[in-house]
């Protein structure tokens, strides 16, 4: 019979085995998925090292001068009420590309795509996802262009098991996803930039990292 206390104990062993064990099933499924575009396990340590410090890393690209905005002021004079125009100057919005949530998972996707031929199997998958991130993307003020998480690996997983040969279904999964969500989420809403009122717009970055490291991988392993 376990009386109450060893329960606790034993409860408490578990929370901490759990609390220990989830990072190194995390780091265990990312080398499988990494593993499953051909790369080798010390390059994967590597790229998992460059692509979390280089979430840190933005490079400006480009500087939306501040614009002339008209607005209105209320002058009172001899107890009469006046509506007077001003100008008012909105804030400045730097685009920064980011080294890990772009250019790293582009150099990848490069990579594979010099070295694997895909036919119109990738075009297709990666219009198709773009399309449903496009869809899905919202702008938060503040901070950039927002991108559900599940939506586009499993978009990407679906559709690399419909028009994939069965050797091509993992990268063609990761670049679709990844690719999918840069360009559906981050390029073609950069007209947006100006209204999110954030001083930094980040291609790859803020509100778009996780959802495109976290999408390739699950891309990879559903795929």
């Amino acid at each position: 019979m376990i009386f109450p206390p060893l329960i606790f104990f034993l409860m408490v062993a578990f929370f901490l085995t759990a609390l220990v064990m989830l990072p190194l099933l995390i780091l265990g499924m990312i080398g499988e998925a990494f593993m499953r575009l051909g790369i080798s396990p010390s390059l994967i340590f590597w790229l998992l090292i460059l692509t979390l410090l280089g979430s840190l890393v933005n490079i400006p690209i480009y500087r939306f001068e501040n614009r002339e905005l008209v607005g209105e002021r209320v002058v009172s004079y001899f107890g009469m009420r006046y509506r007077v125009p001003r100008l008012e100057r909105g804030q400045a919005t730097i685009l920064a590309v980011n080294v890990g949530g772009a250019l790293i998972p582009v150099a990848l996707s490069g990579y594979l795509i010099s070295q694997i031929n895909f036919g119109v199997s990738l075009p297709i998958l990666l219009a198709v996802v773009t399309v449903v991130v496009n869809r899905l993307a919202r702008p938060v003020r503040g901070m950039g262009i927002g991108v559900p998480g599940l939506a586009p690996p499993l978009v990407a997983a679906l559709g690399a098991y419909l028009v994939c040969a069965p050797e091509l279904r993992a990268p063609c999964a990761y670049i679709a996803s990844t690719l999918g969500i840069l360009i559906g989420a981050d390029l073609l809403n950069l007209g947006q930039i100006r209204q999110l009122g954030a001083p930094v717009a980040s291609i790859g970055g803020a509100g778009t990292f996780d959802a495109i490291f976290f999408s390739g991988i699950l891309a990879v392993l559903l795929s």
